[in-house]
């Protein structure tokens, strides 16, 4: 199964291109938007994709938006990608694409943390804090917060790093309303999804979440959802405190490349193919742990 590292859509005008996602204009009020096998690590976009990575974030991120739907709307339009581009153009959008609200993006990225783990763990060794919250004493590597934990970062351009910022911060960018209800549902998200991955064998250390205004100026929940790309899930059955667990997220290929001699300036190494294989097969296993189904080769 080839990868797909950038799409070519014709039929519709491109507005964007990320580190995951091409972004097509879809009349005035509404996106396509392709994830693509494309992969990110130090906020360097990779030369070679992750085959079916695209789907796997495409398939978890629909199944949380409809699982998570009560806690606040979501950006889908229910409109079929298919139904948007050429007969021609399918291919690349079947399986890996929606049709969304165009929202105004709300910059900020919003991570729960319910695990001392990653960039938190080492201002906690530093400080005793994480993101200018205090935490107790004597908490080891991996251990599980006393309660998760709302730490927004201010979204940076592409290819530099976000900044973490405060809460008081937000409220002072987008008003209190608006702070206070990407706080709330950052968190009632995060503490449903992360119950609902415990049955299914997975911890959810962390997880980000963007969200964006409508034209009446309510908050809906957009981009991507608890997937590997978002979030670190780690295995349940393997976890220990005091150690670095063992992910199904790009935390492996993260640990490939800490041991290349790289400055993590583009461009990066080449990465071989037994790393991208075992890469896609911890994609695909988180996947079919969570919904049970499988994406299609």
């Amino acid at each position: 199964m080839p990868g797909l590292s950038k799409t070519n859509i014709p039929s519709l005008k491109q507005i964007y291109s990320g580190k995951v996602r091409d972004c097509y204009a879809v009349g005035d009020d509404k996106l396509l938007l392709v994830a693509t096998d494309r992969i990110s690590a130090f906020d360097v976009i990779l030369g070679d994709p992750i085959p079916g990575k695209g789907k796997v974030l495409t398939a978890l991120t629909n199944f949380w938006f409809e699982k998570l739907k009560d806690v606040i709307p979501n950006h889908l339009t229910g409109i079929a990608p298919e139904t948007v581009v050429k007969p021609e153009e399918i291919p690349q959008v079947a399986g890996r694409a929606v049709v969304s609200k165009r929202l105004k993006p709300i910059l900020i990225e919003c991570v729960a943390r319910g695990y001392i783990i990653g960039g938190g763990w080492k201002d906690y060794q530093a400080t005793g804090e994480v993101c200018g919250i205090k935490l107790p004493a004597g908490l080891r590597q991996a251990e599980k917060l006393p309660e998760p934990i709302f730490t927004p970062a201010a979204k940076a351009e592409l290819g530099t790093h976000d900044e973490n910022i405060s809460y008081e911060r937000v409220v002072e960018m987008y008003g209190e309303k608006v702070a206070s209800t990407i706080r709330n549902a950052t968190l009632e998200l995060y503490k449903r999804a992360s119950e609902y991955a415990l049955t299914r064998g997975i911890i959810i250390a962390d997880t980000k979440f963007e969200f964006g205004l409508d034209e009446n100026g309510n908050v809906l929940l957009m981009d991507e959802v608890l997937t590997p790309d978002s979030s670190r899930f780690w295995p349940a059955d393997d976890y220990q405190i005091g150690t670095s667990p063992k992910s199904f997220d790009k935390q492996f290929i993260r640990d490939w490349l800490e041991a290349q001699p790289w400055d993590k300036r583009p461009p990066a190494p080449k990465v071989p193919e037994d790393i991208i294989e075992k890469t896609a097969d911890k994609y695909r296993e988180a996947l079919r742990r969570l919904t049970g189904t499988d994406i299609e080769p």
